[in-house]
């Protein structure tokens, strides 16, 4: 659609949490990758303006002040609309761990689409196994920061929240402990076992506020997976006849429900 590229020839968009901001909201600081980015891409100048989001839902007109190596000073010229709206839809999405690119691929689309939070999950089946909570950590890391990349070029000002790698049955346990508000809804997408979303969402009452959605491996759900699911009062829900990779179900998953219940029109 090219709707990215359009934006940002009007809009050069950076970001910085909001402890890059002074107290009063009339400075900020651009971390130094940022900084490069401005500096050694862009070509930027002192003087020059710029759009800065903080991830968390505000987005600011700065100027450049000051170029360093390793950071750049602005000034905030004033607080503005973000350059896309949030969907209304509060989405959690937990992705079982997949290889490196289809993972990434995967966070990076969840992020273009809207998703508040993403979860990465360890299951019986899981493509990847964390050696230990370093390894874990490194790729939350990453994880982060692909979704910060992704916010800043689909128009996002919220980064979503990438949580560290849950075992499944800790997002279940979570999830039937937690008083979730009223409309709340949490979808297991599985190939087998389940009925279609339409089906599933029937027996709801109105528009649900959240949802909690979690897909899984390439190898699909162990049967004690999906029962421990249908245990905990989740629905399990089955897409159509063909099987679907992976990361191809997590981008489609989130499709869908934007599309059903959030802004995706």
């Amino acid at each position: 659609m090219g709707g990215a590229d359009s934006m940002n020839m009007t809009r050069r968009r950076f970001h910085a949490p909001p402890a890059a901001f002074a107290p009063d909201k009339k400075s900020a600081a651009l971390s130094a990758e940022e900084a490069r980015h401005l500096r050694d891409v862009l070509r930027l100048r002192q003087g020059d303006e710029i759009y800065v989001f903080d991830g968390e839902g505000r987005e600011f007109h700065c100027q450049v002040q000051d170029i360093a190596r390793d950071s750049v000073q602005l000034s905030v010229i004033s607080e503005v609309a973000a350059a896309r709206p949030e969907s209304n839809l509060d989405l959690t999405l937990g992705i079982v761990l997949l290889k490196n690119e289809k993972f990434d691929l995967a966070i990076q689309k969840a992020t273009e689409l809207g998703v508040r939070r993403i979860i990465p999950l360890e299951s019986e089946r899981a493509d990847v196994r964390l050696r230990d909570s370093d390894d874990a950590h490194k790729r939350t890391t990453r994880w982060r920061r692909i979704a910060a990349e992704a916010a800043k070029q689909s128009g996002r000002a919220r980064v979503p929240e990438v949580n560290d790698p849950l075992p499944f049955t800790s997002i279940v346990s979570a999830a039937r402990d937690q008083q979730s508000p009223k409309g709340a809804a949490r979808l297991m997408f599985a190939e087998r076992g389940g009925r279609s979303l339409n089906e599933t969402m029937s027996g709801l009452s109105g528009t649900p506020l959240e949802i909690i959605a979690v897909v899984g491996p390439e190898g699909g759900w162990t049967d004690a997976e999906i029962e421990l699911a249908l245990e905990g009062g989740w629905g399990i829900v089955t897409l159509g006849g063909r099987t679907l990779r992976a990361e191809t179900a997590a981008i489609v998953v989130a499709t869908l429900l934007q599309h059903r219940f959030g802004d995706l029109q």
